[in-house]
């Protein structure tokens, strides 16, 4: 191969594309700064304060979501995730998969037949609010009662 050939085949239309994409990205980078920088910033400012001056106090929204958050108790996490799940069946939506695949383990999985098989006797009868209102209430039962005495002790698939 002399000097100045294409090394392979294609090569200068693969260079073409590599000089479009980087025209294309050295266009929007400019935009984006502009953006970025023209964007409302007041709200950013704050006011100066005289010397030895208190620092105002954060409000109680900021404290509270500054602290961190403790983890959900097995039974926490049961509920949720039948919560979860049981609406979405409910709503009618396709199954996701197997339990595993939606982040069940085989008891919780449990707790959602029974509860999924309730809600549907329910709202034939009273409608989907109040099937609604069962799946909350017997998921947070359920899940309490399944969980009650801990974690499994036999593996954790269970």
């Amino acid at each position: 191969m002399g000097r100045g050939e294409t090394p392979w085949p294609g090569a200068t239309a693969r260079r073409f594309r590599l000089a479009r994409a980087l025209a294309a990205l050295a266009l929007t980078l400019p935009a984006g700064a502009l953006t970025t920088a023209c964007g409302d910033s007041s709200a950013d400012r704050r006011p100066s304060r005289a010397v030895g001056e208190a620092a105002p106090t954060p409000p109680a929204s900021a404290s509270a979501s500054a602290s961190p958050r403790r983890p959900l108790s097995p039974a926490e996490l049961c509920t949720t995730a039948v919560r979860h799940w049981a609406r979405e069946a409910l709503d009618g939506a396709t199954p996701y998969g197997d339990y595993q695949s939606m982040g069940l383990s085989d008891r919780q999985y449990g707790v959602l037949r029974e509860v999924l098989a309730d809600a549907r006797a329910v709202r034939s009868d009273h409608g989907t609010r109040a099937a609604r209102s069962l799946i909350d209430r017997q998921a947070r039962d359920r899940c309490a009662e399944a969980y009650r005495e801990g974690t499994p002790t036999r593996g954790p698939w269970r």
